[in-house]
């Protein structure tokens, strides 16, 4: 009986220390199966993406979706027109990720060595006309932009949303006449909030988040001047690693989630 009770304690002790040793493979450094990290990038600090100022509400909810998803990151974000943003990094601005509100702004980024790889469309937009609420003066048409006593305002031919301007107006032949040719689609928008317009051609996207300060005229000559919206990862990139996954989130479902929200249209 006494050699019967010495061999339990035995077999007891063997089981307890191949327990210990079983939780102490799945432990970090013991050389066993690692315990998968959270979800995301090990990187810190402040990543900047230069994005067209037609990206401005989605991308800013974009970003805070990204800082949630990275403990440590602050995205900021410069917002202008394109062609001012190919400017910057022209002219070495430092910048993580590039967005342009068309492909020709970022063929000149591209052409001028300031891109990583090859960029990618993650979107599409058009045109349409914002007026003040109600539409007091009755526009319907894009013709309807160049009746008597209007006060138009447009962006400027070298800005995506002004060449996309252009375009329609090759291709109806009606040609507009505006009181001021702006730097940014949201200075055309802000004119036709403030008053000091009856109407501005912005995007479909910028009329529709602000449609509690105006109204959106769809008018069908904007489907033949798509742009194209594409990203990539600016050369050299302070936070080359973020700039990835930034550029990647916003490929994704995520991205493309919140761009569909206010308008956007697929990639083509």
């Amino acid at each position: 009986m006494k050699k019967l009770a010495i061999a339990v304690a035995a077999v007891a002790l063997l089981a307890g220390a191949c327990s210990a040793n079983d939780q102490a493979s799945t432990s970090p450094g013991s050389g066993g199966p690692a315990v998968p990290s959270p979800a995301g990038s090990s990187a810190t600090g402040t990543l900047t993406v230069f994005a067209a100022a037609s990206l401005t509400e989605s991308f800013n909810e974009l970003g805070k979706e990204f800082e949630a998803a990275h403990p440590g990151v602050t995205v900021k974000f410069d917002y202008e027109g394109s062609s001012a943003l190919v400017q910057k990094l022209d002219n070495g601005a430092k910048a993580d990720v590039f967005a342009s509100a068309d492909q020709a702004n970022m063929d000149k980024a591209t052409q001028g060595g300031v891109i990583d790889g090859q960029p990618t469309v993650f979107a599409t937009n058009k045109l349409a006309i914002a007026v003040a609420k109600g539409n007091p003066k009755g526009i319907k048409t894009f013709a309807d932009l160049n009746k008597a006593g209007l006060t138009v305002v447009v962006c400027a031919a070298q800005v995506p949303c002004g060449s996309a301007t252009k375009k329609v107006e090759t291709n109806t032949g009606v040609t507009l006449k505006p009181a001021s040719e702006e730097t940014d689609v949201k200075q055309v928008l802000a004119k036709v909030q403030s008053g000091d317009a009856d109407a501005g051609l912005v995007y479909v996207t910028d009329a529709t988040s602000a449609a509690d300060k105006v109204d959106k005229v769809d008018f069908p000559e904007a489907s033949g001047a798509i742009n194209n919206y594409p990203i990539a990862v600016v050369k050299d990139a302070p936070q080359a690693a973020l700039a990835k996954e930034f550029n990647d989130f916003v490929l994704g479902a995520q991205g493309k989630a919140e761009l569909t929200k206010i308008g956007f249209g697929p990639a083509q």
